[in-house]
């Protein structure tokens, strides 16, 4: 049994759910979402929210249960409140600007990179060192803040490079004589 998937996810007020044939459509003051519903796994709508149960006793349908609650509670919580990821800069010489639909980062190479920011994502660069991506989109938040980080991941012994905010970055002791 799936713990997390035996509990309904609930739906706040000012947000309104749908099912049309194998879509869930979720739509709130932020925006509109929609997940392609899996066959393994029966969806019903109710008073108290939306129920996620698996539609029989296969190891697939166990399998993608709780998966498929989370995919659903996330369509919820980003249509109400929204996602945000925070990346920090550091190193001599890096930083960011946010110009428009696209974000410039200077990161010690002999040209900036300049990264297109994709529809329903908002970029802003409160300074010079940080970046705090937000949208609705759970998974187009984290993939936009993969690919920027991936452009200068942090190194081990002086700490430089782009991490997420609250990341632990195991440090080394360097080379001795």
């Amino acid at each position: 049994m799936s713990r997390i998937g035996k509990k309904p996810v609930s739906v706040p007020a000012g947000v309104t759910a749908s099912i049309d044939g194998s879509v869930l459509n979720v739509k709130g003051p932020k925006g509109t979402l929609s997940l392609t519903l899996r066959e393994e796994i029966s969806y019903t709508l109710e008073d108290d929210g939306i129920l996620v149960k698996p539609a029989n006793e296969t190891k697939a349908a166990r399998a993608f249960w709780g998966m498929q609650r989370t995919m659903v509670q996330n369509l919820v919580t980003g249509v109400t409140e929204g996602f945000t990821k925070k990346l920090l800069i550091t190193g001599v010489g890096y930083r960011a600007a946010s110009q428009g639909k696209v974000l410039k980062l200077q990161l010690g190479y002999s040209h900036d990179v300049n990264i297109d920011v994709p529809e329903g994502i908002e970029i802003k660069t409160p300074d010079q060192t940080t970046v705090e991506i937000s949208g609705i989109d759970k998974q187009k938040v984290g993939q936009i803040a993969a690919e920027i980080r991936r452009w200068r991941k942090p190194e081990p012994y002086k700490g430089k490079g782009i991490k997420y905010d609250g990341e632990f970055i195991f440090r080394k002791e360097g080379k001795k004589k």
